[in-house]
């Protein structure tokens, strides 16, 4: 699959989310290096505080040097609920990439995700063809 692909797995698995009125429902798909799926997640799979990328990579475990995350909204950079934000857990799993379609609207927190990988040195992609797709899961908070 392409990025358009991966990514529109990612939102199809934000379907997925047990509804909330406090956080957004999102879906995240981890694939490694050479192109096949690591790991895949999704808000409040098994916590009412997990996020997508969080649960995602904690399935995925070890060295994701190389790997590009797929996420239907753009990592966190601001977290009131876990110590450490979805950006800085990608920073830190060594993945290379990551490809979103969904800004984060300044609903819960601003969306500074993309500014926390750039500044580490993670290409951070916007595919906005798919927020549409996104935002479906999300309508009831928008």
């Amino acid at each position: 699959m392409d990025d358009l692909g991966w990514l529109a797995l990612a939102c199809d698995l934000a379907a997925l989310c047990p509804p909330s009125r406090t956080a957004f429902s999102v879906g995240a798909v981890i694939v490694g290096a050479d192109g096949r799926e690591v790991a895949r997640g999704f808000s409040r799979e098994h916590d009412p505080h997990d996020h997508a990328e969080e649960a995602a990579l904690a399935r995925a475990g070890g060295d994701l040097a190389g790997a590009t995350v797929y996420s239907s909204l753009e990592p966190c950079g601001h977290r009131a609920s876990r110590p450490r934000t979805c950006a800085e857990l990608i920073v830190a799993s060594g993945a290379r990439r990551v490809v979103f379609a969904w800004r984060e609207p300044a609903l819960f927190a601003a969306g500074t995700g993309a500014e926390v990988l750039a500044a580490a040195g993670v290409e951070a992609v916007e595919l906005p063809g798919l927020a549409e797709r996104a935002r479906r899961p999300n309508a009831h908070l928008l």
